[in-house]
């Protein structure tokens, strides 16, 4: 009887994973990276190690539940770590693991891709409202 590995078996499970699928584990990791406060946490600490009121600051909006709630689970997905350091008053770091530094890239690509069509999406939504408008316009009266 042939045994497989651990690492053959991740292998062979990967292949099997599909994000279409309702049902994949793959589906969970593409809902959580495809958050907005993750993506912005991720590239908030593209340049290195932050505290939580750094956070805070950096990435305007975000409220303190939705900042502390959105670091747990970065921690938990294993793409943050946390550091405690005993001080007065106690001193919290947070940074990317390399699985986080992994992934960071692409969500910065995301959000420069962002930063560069703003002006052309904000366009095409202009027109899409106009001429929407006016077939609703026409349609009721």
């Amino acid at each position: 009887m042939a045994t497989t590995t651990a690492a053959a078996r991740r292998d062979e499970e990967r292949a099997t994973f599909d994000a279409f699928l309702a049902a994949c584990p793959s589906r969970m990791v593409l809902d959580r990276i495809s958050d907005k406060w993750v993506g912005l946490l991720l590239a908030a600490l593209a340049d290195g190690p932050r505290r939580y009121s750094e956070l805070g600051r950096k990435v305007a909006g975000v409220s303190p539940k939705m900042l502390t709630q959105t670091l747990r689970v970065l921690e938990r997905d294993g793409l943050v770590e946390r550091e405690v350091t005993a001080a007065v008053p106690v001193r919290v770091d947070y940074r990317l693991t390399p699985l986080g530094e992994g992934l960071h890239g692409t969500l910065l690509q995301v959000k420069g891709w962002a930063e560069d069509h703003v002006v052309e999406v904000l366009a095409a939504r202009e027109r899409y409202d106009t001429e929407h408008d006016t077939e609703h316009d026409t349609e009721s009266g």
